[in-house]
């Protein structure tokens, strides 16, 4: 026997339909925003970490704007806002600003670069000036002109093109013209 209290209508089993339902309230229409995404090191139990750490003056390389050019791809174009540039691809762009280059084994650099430090395992082509450390490790290329304040090169890295020491008033000593042996 039916609950004579319940609002619900019942089903006439004769007729053979479903009792009648209210339509349930409206939805408010799903927000475009979306929850930021939980860092990988917080979760129940890890507090969430600080914002980035900066060591004189500097954040640290896992907290900086780090664009990398993945193996395989090519971009073309002016990057902006990058403070680590990560070539492992094939860059060309016209001039870039940037506080770190890193230029994988197999990857390659065409254009024009301004950077505080570079390391370059794969091939520069143009003109890079770093206003701190330059790397060339043995598989490194420089091809074109370099403008640097510290160089170390490994035993197998190539030169071919100018270079010029940046002294501490910024101004570039005498080229030095480089050929590949």
């Amino acid at each position: 026997m039916p609950d004579p209290t319940d609002p619900r209508p019942t089903a006439d089993s004769s007729l053979g339909v479903p009792p009648y339902r209210p339509a349930t309230p409206a939805k408010e229409p799903p927000s475009m925003m979306r929850p930021p995404l939980p860092s990988a090191a917080s979760g129940p139990g890890i507090p969430p970490r600080p914002g980035p750490a900066v060591q004189g003056g500097r954040r640290e390389a896992a907290e900086r704007r780090t664009l990398v050019v993945g193996r395989g791809i090519s971009v073309q174009g002016t990057v902006q806002d990058a403070e680590r540039l990560v070539v492992e691809g094939t860059v060309e762009a016209s001039m870039i600003h940037a506080s770190e280059l890193s230029i994988a084994p197999g990857g390659m650099f065409k254009g024009e670069i301004e950077v505080e430090d570079a390391e370059v395992a794969g091939t520069m082509s143009g003109t890079l000036t770093v206003r701190g450390s330059l790397v060339l490790r043995s598989t490194g290329r420089l091809q074109g002109t370099a403008r640097y304040r510290r160089l170390q090169v490994e035993d197998g890295g190539k030169i071919s093109g100018q270079m010029e020491m940046l002294s501490d008033d910024a101004t570039p000593e005498l080229p030095l013209a480089v050929t590949e042996a």
